[in-house]
């Protein structure tokens, strides 16, 4: 079985990588030490198993596994062990354990993944339950009532759309609309493949990021926070290199 380990921790890869070396079934074909580079090779690369850290800077375990596409079987290592029922609401998730890991308590750990079936792949289902599904043809533009007049907005010109209140406050690449709606409303008539919600009052359009840091968004001028349940599809959807 191919399999990576992820772990900030150098230690810790050290005896995830001599463990790995004493089993045969095993094929230890890359380490991490966070889990943003184990996405980028992921995008390119399929593996069978994954032994991952729960906790290390910026970016848990648990977000890790929701930015997936494909999620391989997962053996989580952490010295937390509060978070085991957390961890099990997974279904790609086979074990836990907890550190110091003794070869023994490894080993059948892996041997749990040796007696599954392969796992079937849950992209389709996965876009569903996200709401990142193809949506077909794109609309080009949409139309709100602003003082009994529509206004038509070419989608591809919308930066982000920000909601206060009763109102959201549309802001396109000329000038700002304000709308009496809902952020619900509105991204309902948007493509999904364009825009995303990433915070409760915030909706960007993707094909406009500038940068990205850990808990913002740089949009033109504006910077807008980014929410921790919003951050795994983010990264899920970002074309990284």
């Amino acid at each position: 079985m191919k399999c990576i380990v992820i772990d900030d921790d150098q230690t810790a890869r050290l005896i995830l990588n001599q463990y790995c070396s004493e089993l045969p079934v095993l094929n230890l074909v890359e380490e991490f030490p966070n889990a943003i580079q184990a996405i980028k090779y992921l995008n390119e690369q399929d593996v069978d198993l994954i032994f991952l850290d729960i906790h290390m800077p910026d970016f848990s375990g648990f977000d890790f596994i929701q930015t997936l596409k494909k999620t391989p079987r997962v053996i989580l290592t952490t010295s937390d062990s509060s978070l085991a029922l957390d961890a099990f609401e997974y279904d790609c998730i086979v074990d836990y354990l907890v550190k110091p890991i003794a070869f023994e308590r490894f080993e059948r750990a892996v041997e749990k993944v040796k007696q599954m079936r392969p796992q079937k792949e849950k992209t389709e289902q996965q876009q569903k339950a996200t709401g990142h599904v193809d949506s077909g043809e794109m609309p080009g533009e949409f139309f709100v009532n602003i003082d009994r007049t529509l206004i038509k907005i070419e989608t591809d010109s919308v930066k982000s759309i920000e909601g206060k209140g009763d109102y959201i406050y549309i802001k396109t690449t000329e000038k700002e609309y304000k709308v009496h709606s809902t952020l619900k409303k509105i991204l309902e008539k948007l493509p999904d493949s364009m825009f995303l919600q990433v915070h409760r009052s915030h909706i960007i359009n993707m094909t406009k990021i500038v940068d990205i840091e850990f808990n913002s968004i740089v949009i033109g001028e504006d910077v807008i926070p980014i929410s921790r349940s919003k951050r795994p599809e983010l990264m899920r959807r970002l074309n990284l290199l």
